[in-house]
């Protein structure tokens, strides 16, 4: 496998959260050496023009809709977006159809991504049997396939004692468990969140406490049986609250949030109608404030796409019969460095741990950071280039985004995993 130095541009030190000049060489697939004026003999060598290389992103919640939803979104089509997107390591939820709850499912996501997909897929299976909350399935048997993680994504998970038992399952196993939090029943019925919006638009709306009060039962299950709880997409700002609290008394917890309620809340809802339909919905600016700040102080540990691909003729709908979801692969970097870095909250050096080491060590995976001897999995960003949001600039299936038509800044140029480079803007 050819040498290749990356030189004249800011390497992205996640671990210290700043970017430094140096050079890079990727060599036999991992990180070779890290320095000022690298040896170029034998090697091909890539101008950076003083662009940021920075490990590959890794997100936590993608849906590839397959097996069972191929119109939406396939492997293939999902992990080109990942490495559109910058993402070299991806995790796929479970909720397909069939749901992801047997040992040989798992084994056929990772036989499908090895011989179609693009980047790094890690299968994430269900809590229960067929996401139904009434059976635990056999945590030992799926993580010995494969599985990450496990989580119920798409429902809440309604009974306290299965929830407290796969916490406890899932600690001896050395796993986390993914939790979308959300009571059913509170949540009946509603498209966007309960509010003067919801109100104005004739929906029953969906409150926040629907997220906020389970994820509080859930606290205290995780303080109880020492598990590790990780908060799928984070939504209010009471439920940043309940994670801060937690953590500062030794709670295992960590927390995601998506680059959508970074950026946006419902006041875009009344244009965009089924567009801007996403579970948890977009809530208030106090609720993304809160968010925001939960990101800066390290409250919510990584930033996770829930890229949610859809068919055009399950958005284009009246907004109660539209699909819950964003795709968000694709748009992540720019929207999340518009909402964090370009509006003077952090330094992009200091955003890039949430995309980077700290989804890494929440799975206790080798990359995500640029020292020497781990895999070559890299990026290369440009902060400053713009670029329009159109169907055809998206390599997903689904183009369901609520910036399709704007313009974005902060693009990938270079996707490289295991010293390949598999993706160029």
């Amino acid at each position: 496998m050819d040498k290749i130095i990356f030189r004249n541009g800011w390497l992205a030190d996640v671990e210290r959260g700043q970017l430094v000049e140096a050079e890079l060489m990727v060599a036999d697939g991992q990180i070779a050496a890290i320095g000022p004026n690298l040896a170029t003999s034998g090697a091909r060598v890539i101008d950076l023009a003083g662009r940021v290389l920075s490990p590959g992103f890794i997100d936590l919640h993608v849906h590839l809709r397959e097996p069972g939803f191929e119109y939406k979104e396939t492997i293939r089509s999902g992990t080109r977006a990942a490495a559109a997107g910058g993402f070299t390591t991806i995790a796929c939820m479970p909720n397909t159809n069939p749901v992801l709850d047997s040992p040989e499912l798992i084994s056929w996501v990772q036989a499908q991504a090895r011989a179609a997909g693009a980047v790094k897929v890690l299968p994430i299976a269900a809590i229960s049997l067929g996401q139904e909350g009434k059976l635990i399935n056999d945590f030992a048997a799926l993580k010995a396939n494969g599985a990450v993680a496990f989580s119920d994504d798409g429902r809440g998970v309604n009974s306290s004692r299965l929830m407290l038992t796969a916490l406890q399952v899932a600690r001896d196993l050395g796993c986390p468990i993914m939790a979308h939090e959300e009571d059913a029943e509170l949540a009946a019925g509603g498209s966007i969140n309960f509010g003067p919006i919801s109100e104005q638009l004739g929906d029953p709306g969906i409150p926040a406490a629907a997220e906020y009060t389970m994820l509080a039962r859930d606290i205290y299950l995780a303080e109880m049986s020492g598990g590790h709880l990780h908060v799928c997409h984070v939504s209010t700002a009471e439920s940043v609250r309940l994670i801060r609290a937690a953590k500062k008394r030794g709670v295992k917890v960590t927390a995601e949030v998506a680059p959508h309620h970074l950026a946006l809340t419902e006041a875009v809802v009344p244009a965009l109608l089924g567009q801007a339909k996403v579970n948890p919905p977009l809530r208030s600016e106090t609720d993304r404030q809160e968010l925001l700040a939960g990101v800066i102080d390290g409250t919510i540990d990584v930033i996770a796409t829930d890229h949610a691909p859809h068919a055009n003729h399950e958005k284009t709908v009246p907004l109660q019969q539209a699909a819950f979801g964003f795709s968000g692969l694709e748009t992540a970097f720019a929207v999340t460095q518009q909402a964090l870095v370009l509006s003077g909250l952090l330094t992009l050096g200091e955003l890039l741990p949430a995309l980077t080491c700290r989804p890494a060590a929440l799975l206790g995976l080798p990359q995500g950071r640029l020292v020497v001897g781990a895999p070559a999995d890299l990026i290369v960003l440009d902060p400053h280039a713009r670029w329009q949001v159109t169907p055809e600039s998206l390599l997903s299936q689904g183009k369901n985004t609520p910036w399709l038509g704007q313009e974005l800044t902060g693009r990938v140029l270079l996707t490289m995993i295991d010293g390949q480079i598999i993706f160029e803007a």
